[in-house]
């Protein structure tokens, strides 16, 4: 038992010392900007600002959106990758530019590895495929019959080259051997309103940002695209089972997460990350995101940095296997 004893004490001491370390971090003392790489009124938006609210309230201190959009989040993005580290600027972003931009892109304003830390995964989110209300389809199995009778003369849009939409809608070309024309967009709520006005003819997005205009009619959602049903809309098939045997093992998922400048202090890293947990604990903020179709994480940061690194690889190979590039 003495022994055990010992061998406890180095790793309880350390425990210790790492929450102490992360106790003494402080927020800084001004207000703190939180960067969205894309426009207001996507799901990256709405729930960064969800989190803004709850934050504010927890620790009593000013948390304000700043939406800079472009370039597939590559522009907000390189905006917190040169700010102070200090934890005044933090990036809320979608996959592309921590996972998968420096794949697409030719050419980055930063080295996502380098210039960004991962510090908390916010929520996952389904994602969703939806036609316009003019397209003469009701399954998934219909709209792969006709993208075969006329070859690129479907499109799609997405929020952005790079985003989880684009290279969900990439890997369905690619597993169905269809021919659809992507369209990307400087963020999914512009696509959205050409979704609805019949400028596309189908989307993937991401289930907070569409989830209003398929309960309202607007636009007609088919499927789906992970492993499983979403709760919040349950009377969808996935994808994978609609498309038959061409889209067995189709699977898409969104997700949201928070970063900082490169040199921001391991323990101020950590103490964000306990107060974005704690926060999104809050019934009322799982109530609200369950609302638009998203799920709060309770990752640490080595956590959602090793989540990272798997969900580069996992979309890297969409890319290869499409040849998605961007300028």
């Amino acid at each position: 038992m003495h022994r055990r004893i010992l061998l406890a004490t180095p790793a309880l001491a350390l425990a210790t010392r790492a929450l102490a370390q992360s106790e003494a971090a402080a927020w800084p003392d001004r207000p703190v900007r939180i960067v969205v790489p894309y426009p207001p009124g996507g799901s990256n938006d709405i729930l960064a600002r969800i989190l803004a609210e709850a934050l504010r309230e927890r620790l009593g201190q000013p948390f304000v959106i700043e939406n800079r959009a472009g370039a597939g989040g590559n522009i907000g993005a390189d905006t917190v990758a040169k700010a102070a580290p200090d934890g005044a600027t933090l990036l809320l972003t979608a996959p592309g530019p921590l996972a998968i931009n420096d794949q697409v892109y030719r050419s980055m304003p930063y080295d996502p590895a380098r210039d960004l830390v991962p510090v908390a995964l916010v929520a996952t989110v389904p994602i969703v495929l939806m036609v316009t209300n003019s397209l003469p389809v009701h399954s998934v199995a219909e709209l792969l019959a006709l993208a075969k009778t006329q070859p690129g003369k479907l499109s799609f849009g997405s929020s952005g080259n790079a985003s989880t939409n684009h290279l969900a809608g990439e890997l369905l070309k690619t597993m169905a051997g269809i021919n659809i024309t992507h369209i990307p967009y400087r963020g999914a709520a512009p696509a959205m309103t050409d979704l609805i006005n019949g400028t596309l003819s189908l989307m993937f997005d991401n289930m907070p940002g569409s989830i209003l205009q398929i309960r309202d009619g607007r636009v007609r959602a088919l499927a789906v695209a992970g492993s499983e049903r979403a709760p919040v809309l349950p009377e969808l098939p996935t994808v994978a089972v609609a498309g038959g045997p061409a889209l067995a093992g189709f699977e898409a998922e969104a997700w949201f997460g928070l970063a900082a400048p490169s040199g921001t202090p391991a323990a101020l890293v950590e103490r964000i990350n306990h107060d974005v947990r704690a926060a999104l604990s809050l019934r009322q903020v799982q109530l609200r995101y369950a609302e638009a179709g998203a799920t709060a994480s309770t990752l640490d940061a080595p956590g959602f940095a090793r989540f990272v690194a798997t969900e580069r690889e996992k979309w890297g190979k969409v890319v290869r296997a499409s040849g998605a590039r961007a300028e």
